[in-house]
């Protein structure tokens, strides 16, 4: 019963780096092309692309739903926020590299806003939740958002706090979302990237919290 309970508080806290898993200093073996569009993952991107990194739960269903948002030109999971060079999927599933499993979301900002996708990230999960999403428990299934400058950071916050107010008068908790300067992101392996494409009857724990994120000002035109 110990060992069990030492198990799952070690998933339920971040690790230091010293207690990190070591990882390697060589990139995982991952698809070039996305499963559905069959653009290059890892670029290069147009000109004129932006992009975003959002962790809301399992990656799977998460990629989804920003594939099939008009304005989106590619998506991509892997691991962001911890401290593991180059983990795997099963290290970070064991909490000791400090990741979250997250979506890289390459958008055109002429066709979709930021704050259009800080409104999906915000209805498709329960950013109050910690260190979990449903019955995904683990650091790994943390929210977070990883801004890629001064101006994101700005809108996620804004975002957050207009949240967090219609959260209150609907009785929920405190927003546990990280937000963040985007740290070094590592492309999961080949078989995560577009799951639910490649397995169209597979796991998706995407749950909302049934409260509607208010559109900010700037996406209002």
């Amino acid at each position: 019963m110990f060992f069990l309970s030492d198990m799952l508080n070690k998933k339920l806290q971040l690790p230091t780096a010293e207690q990190a898993l070591p990882g390697r200093a060589q990139p995982l073996p991952t698809a070039t092309k996305h499963f559905v569009s069959k653009r290059p993952l890892k670029g290069p991107y147009p000109e004129g692309m932006q992009i975003a990194l959002f962790g809301l739960g399992c990656f799977w269903g998460a990629e989804r739903l920003f594939w099939q948002t008009e304005g989106v030109w590619v998506t991509a999971v892997g691991y962001a926020g911890g401290f593991t060079p180059n983990p795997t999927y099963q290290e970070t599933c064991t909490g000791l590299t400090g990741h979250a499993e997250v979506v890289l979301v390459v958008f055109d900002p002429a066709i979709v806003s930021y704050e259009t996708l800080l409104k999906i990230f915000w209805e498709a999960h329960d950013p109050t939740q910690g260190m979990r999403q449903g019955n995904d428990v683990g650091t790994t299934y943390r929210s977070a958002i990883y801004t890629y400058s001064d101006e994101q950071h700005k809108a996620a916050t804004a975002s957050r706090d207009a949240y967090q107010a219609l959260l209150q008068k609907a009785g929920m908790s405190k927003i546990t979302t990280e937000i963040a300067p985007v740290p070094e992101f590592y492309f999961a392996e080949t078989e995560h990237q577009q799951y639910l494409a490649k397995n169209p009857y597979g796991y998706c724990g995407l749950k909302g919290t049934g409260v509607s994120c208010p559109m900010p000002a700037k996406a209002v035109s």
